[in-house]
């Protein structure tokens, strides 16, 4: 298992695909999803709920994040009206500021740049935002080609941390679950991940409401992509 600097105690990875998730694993969407989620909350007439908080909400969808926004909690749910109101006010906003705020993590390129390089490995995104936010952020941060599969969050009938878009990105691109390996930084990837079969490594940064993933016990944590020249190695 990895240290939390990225370097490598013992555990090397073999899989046949990789997965990896997008919003605090690939991309910091946060200065996107907080100017959104703050001027939904002033169309709304609600106090503004700032970046902070917002980085604590995200990581279910968006409906859940505004779910969030306008109960001012991460365990709350506002009256159905308000959310009815709410919500396409978000989604147009959204769909103008996708990416004028949010950015690559470092060590993203690096570390697609060798996952691409590995013989015989395949790899894909699996996230739970809306395919019409995932397609235009992944081009705009000029990663979309990197992929054979993206499975957005409404692609299927499921999203994480159910297990359907990765055993459906496996089904697709013919890798049996045992041989497949899951990147996110967030419980709900490791549920999906461990409700598959799959492996999952972590990153130490990302969205996971303010808990440290190392709690929730996935194979390895780093720091940084570029630590995956280390961990995952050619079958």
């Amino acid at each position: 298992m990895s240290d939390s600097t990225g370097s490598t105690e013992s555990t090397i990875f073999t899989p046949e695909m990789v997965l990896i998730d997008v919003d605090g694993t690939l991309v910091d969407s946060v200065p996107d999803l907080a100017y959104c989620v703050d001027e939904t909350m002033k169309h709304c007439g609600l106090p503004v709920r700032g970046e902070a908080a917002v980085r604590e909400w995200v990581g279910n969808g968006a409906p859940r994040l505004v779910e969030r926004a306008l109960a001012n909690e991460l365990d709350g749910h506002p009256e159905p009206g308000l959310f009815e109101r709410a919500m396409p006010v978000f989604m147009a906003l959204y769909a103008d500021n996708t990416s004028k705020r949010s950015c690559l993590y470092d060590g993203v390129i690096t570390g697609l740049d060798y996952l691409t390089s590995v013989e015989g490995l395949k790899v894909g995104c699996v996230t739970n935002k809306p395919a019409q936010f995932t397609h235009p952020l992944l081009k705009d941060m000029g990663i979309f080609d990197r992929f054979e599969i993206i499975v957005s969050g409404d692609t299927l009938a499921e999203k994480k941390p159910h297990p359907l878009p990765l055993l459906h990105a496996a089904e697709q691109l013919g890798v049996s679950p045992e041989n497949a390996l899951m990147l996110g930084d967030s419980k709900s990837d490791v549920k999906a991940a461990r409700a598959a079969g799959f492996k999952i490594i972590c990153m130490s940064y990302g969205y996971n409401h303010g808990e440290d993933i190392r709690n929730y016990q996935p194979d390895a944590v780093i720091d940084s992509m570029a630590a995956l020249t280390d961990l995952i190695k050619p079958r």
